[in-house]
């Protein structure tokens, strides 16, 4: 079946990133002269997505504003002759069909997920989360909506981590190696404080069946005293199968002040515009 559906669960406080967060919502942080979210959704819209789900919160207003139509905004572009502007700002608030879901209380990705319940039924869909920004040549729900087309399963991006990065993120057990980047999941684990079962951390990239819907009813809260969507996909792996994708690109964690630096300086580089006055900043730092 065909994904065409894109869940972005963007209610939190993103206390990582304050007091930048205090007044503005963390995905509307800009890397170089675009927000996050902007970069997550054009990511999906890339890999053919044709709905997209944000799960907000009491705080995100201008998150909903910044894909919305600003008619005074556009006017004004229009007098003043900046017409290439004006396109860039028409194409941000006509891009793809947007869905408004408000979760009540942040008690975990988990719980976020089944706010979408009624709406996604049960179509599989990806999930997106948008602090994790990931420079690469194919989208990476792209890269992960061609294994689902093949296998049919539930699939969560990975990438190796540092062992004392472990406690950090959801780390997956391998039980069978399908290719060099695929794999069939043992079991999965959220956060694991000691013993983990790998370095192979799950990035925030989704592919949700509804089997891992219904298992997110059926899980108690767990770590953090939340409801999380790695405990769901540990039962389906269970009960049948999860599968784990390596993907291809390097990923930035933007939540985070030096991740969303590593982001500024790699992206800076790769623009044609911004390439050079990068390197010449570089280069004029003082050496102590």
């Amino acid at each position: 079946m065909k994904i065409k559906t894109a869940v972005f669960p963007v209610a939190g406080f993103g206390t990582r990133m304050l007091p930048a967060t205090k007044a503005i919502p963390k995905e509307m942080i800009t890397l170089i002269d675009k927000p996050l979210i902007q970069y997550a959704v054009e990511e999906a819209i890339d890999s053919g997505i044709e709905r997209i789900i944000f799960i907000t919160g009491r705080t995100k207003k201008a998150l909903e504003d910044h894909f919305d139509i600003n008619v005074e905004l556009n006017n004004t572009l229009l007098e003043s002759g900046n017409l290439e502007m004006l396109e860039e700002i028409k194409k941000i608030s006509e891009m793809v069909n947007l869905v408004y879901v408000r979760q009540k209380r942040m008690l975990g990705l988990g719980d976020a997920i089944l706010c979408v319940k009624d709406i996604v039924n049960d179509d599989p869909f990806v999930v997106i989360l948008p602090d994790d920004i990931i420079l690469s040549d194919v989208p990476v729900v792209s890269q992960l909506m061609t294994q689902f087309e093949e296998y049919g399963f539930p699939i969560v991006s990975t990438m190796k981590v540092k062992e004392e990065d472990t406690s950090k993120y959801g780390i997956v057990k391998f039980k069978e190696c399908i290719n060099d980047r695929l794999s069939l999941l043992d079991s999965l684990v959220e956060k694991p404080k000691t013993n983990s079962p790998s370095t192979n951390a799950i990035i925030g990239r989704y592919v949700i069946t509804s089997s891992v819907m219904k298992a997110l009813e059926e899980i108690n809260v767990g770590c953090n005293n939340e409801l999380q969507l790695t405990d769901a996909l540990n039962l389906v792996a269970a009960r049948e199968s999860v599968y784990g994708y390596e993907f291809e690109g390097k990923r930035f964690d933007c939540g985070t002040r030096s991740g969303l630096l590593e982001a500024t300086i790699n992206f800076a580089y790769k623009r044609s515009d911004l390439k050079e006055d990068l390197v010449k900043i570089i280069k004029e730092l003082p050496n102590n």
